[in-house]
């Protein structure tokens, strides 16, 4: 079990797999957090974690988990959260700070904004860019936030003391502390990390269905590999990022196409300066604005 100060905050995480597991392993390891309580739709999952050390004790349910609890983090897939939010907006004490780290944050903010009630203005969106392809608590660990960049988006409503509160939270997991605007966050993420997964999961489903899916399969090399990993992701928690920021997903994936027909139009007409400047142009945005540690693996 990692260090935990028996006098920290309490804290309750509904959906304690890879991201709210590691959470809690961080906030533990760096001894700002008292009892953890979590919580989910399955049993076993919870009993898992608290034999691996994660949580102190899982809850029967999202309210009895979030009742008496400091700090509140909604782990669970983005198409969760006006469930989630409803069932514990009764069971808030009347100074608890909620936040959440989903993938996109403008329907989540909706969400939260209609079943939370007065509880909202203690509500801090947030966004950890970090993960790996595994999934649940067993791959969850304490260091994966170090180092990486958390993405915070408050609006006008949201209390600064509540605000305050989850950037020092992030910050003891050694995580870097950003403020951007939902809207903002949304187009980026579209750009940076949801349309990458439906790239990688297109090309894997494309060889999948071929006729000799096998040999393709077979003959796949690094390039493949490191292009397609973030195709092991969690495909229902995808799958909802997908649909709750479709609007800024769906200009993503126009702007995409519109270069793959420039790109075809190029490889069809033998026009070989096209390609290299595309190809140059690419290599050099990547070489010159991706450091070492931006590249490492992370399908968030």
């Amino acid at each position: 079990m990692e260090n935990s100060t028996p006098n920290g905050p309490r804290i309750a995480i509904i959906g304690v797999g890879l991201i709210g597991g590691s959470l809690a392993r961080a906030l533990r390891h760096a001894g700002v957090v008292g009892e953890v309580v979590g919580a989910g739709r399955d049993p076993a999952h919870l009993r898992e974690a608290q034999s691996l050390g994660v949580i102190d004790r899982g809850a029967d349910s999202v309210a009895a988990a979030v009742d008496g609890a400091d700090i509140v983090i909604i782990a669970t897939p983005v198409g969760t959260v006006v469930e989630v939010c409803a069932q514990i907006a009764p069971a808030l004490a009347p100074d608890a700070v909620i936040t959440d780290v989903g993938s996109v944050k403008g329907s989540v903010i909706a969400a939260a904004r209609k079943s939370l009630g007065a509880a909202y203005a203690r509500f801090v969106p947030g966004h950890p860019i970090a993960g790996t392809e595994r999934s649940g608590v067993a791959a969850s660990f304490a260091e994966l936030f170090d180092g990486r960049r958390v993405i915070l988006t408050p609006d006008a409503d949201t209390d600064s003391a509540a605000l305050a509160r989850i950037r020092s939270l992030w910050q003891a997991t050694g995580a870097t502390v950003l403020e951007m605007s939902a809207t903002d966050h949304d187009r980026i993420l579209a750009h940076t990390s949801h349309l990458p997964h439906m790239l990688a999961y297109a090309l894997v489903d494309l060889l999948a269905r071929a006729d000799d899916s096998d040999a393709m399969f077979d003959l796949a090399a690094g390039g493949f590999y490191d292009f397609t990993r973030i195709a092991s992701s969690d495909p229902t928690m995808w799958r909802d990022i997908c649909i709750a920021n479709r609007d800024a997903l769906i200009a993503s994936l126009d702007s995409y196409q519109a270069l793959l027909g420039e790109l075809s139009r190029a490889v069809a007409a033998g026009d070989a300066e096209q390609l290299l400047a595309t190809f140059r142009r690419a290599k050099q945005a990547r070489d010159s604005k991706l450091s070492p540690a931006s590249q490492s693996a992370s399908p968030e």
